[in-house]
């Protein structure tokens, strides 16, 4: 069964999802990021400028738009989990469930501190509960 953590009363979601992928691909893992389009393209940009000491190699990919990105690449930020290559973490920034998470390994959601992540957050948590998933939280903090 898919591990599932919350990371709420995040002041910047994007932000901790880079120190997050920065960490996690430090540590030798392959990340999935599920995001909706803008956020996709936030996060892609700031991914190249958030730490000016490192890099975390990553791809957006857009199946639709006929943008691939090599297997090899440990961070692939998608809309749509089919376009996964793998199922190890999946990282969800986006407001709803991700389709298929069930697939993953692990999850890790984000929510941020607006009224709308936060209600989206609670959704979101309901959702997996309610299907009998173990839910852990870790409340605001740096990844």
């Amino acid at each position: 069964m898919t591990e599932i953590e919350f990371h709420s009363g995040l002041d910047d979601p994007l932000g901790f999802c880079c120190r997050l992928l920065r960490k996690a691909t430090g540590q030798g893992a392959r990340v999935i990021v599920h995001a909706d389009a803008e956020q996709a393209e936030r996060l892609d940009r700031l991914l190249w400028v958030f730490d000016p000491l490192s890099f975390v190699p990553h791809a957006r990919v857009d199946a639709a738009r006929g943008v691939p990105a090599p297997a090899e690449t440990p961070v692939w930020i998608v809309q749509r989990l089919s376009d996964a290559p793998h199922h190890e973490v999946l990282v969800n920034v986006a407001p709803d469930v991700a389709p298929g998470f069930e697939s993953f390994a692990r999850l890790i959601e984000l929510v941020g501190t607006a009224p709308d992540d936060v209600d989206a957050g609670r959704r979101r948590w309901r959702h997996y509960g309610a299907r009998g998933y173990a839910l852990r939280h870790h409340g605001g903090g740096d990844a």
